[in-house]
């Protein structure tokens, strides 16, 4: 299973974006939870950033309460 991990690690994953796009109060984008930076420097984090980051948008949504992915 360890292959597995670093085989998918190392490939990009897809966007969190489900195309409701707006910014709510604490800053973080109603559909996925990212911030304005997050959402910008997606397209150039490595892909071990990207994975890193979707860990984050899990922790947030589990946080507010919301079902993880």
């Amino acid at each position: 299973m360890s292959e597995f991990v670093e085989v998918s690690q190392s490939a990009r994953p897809m966007s969190p974006c489900i195309s409701i796009c707006a910014l709510d109060v604490t800053g973080h984008c109603a559909g996925c939870l990212r911030t304005r930076d997050e959402i910008a420097n997606w397209i150039r984090m490595t892909p071990a950033q990207q994975w890193d980051l979707l860990r984050t948008l899990d922790d947030r949504r589990t946080r507010r309460g919301g079902k993880s992915v």
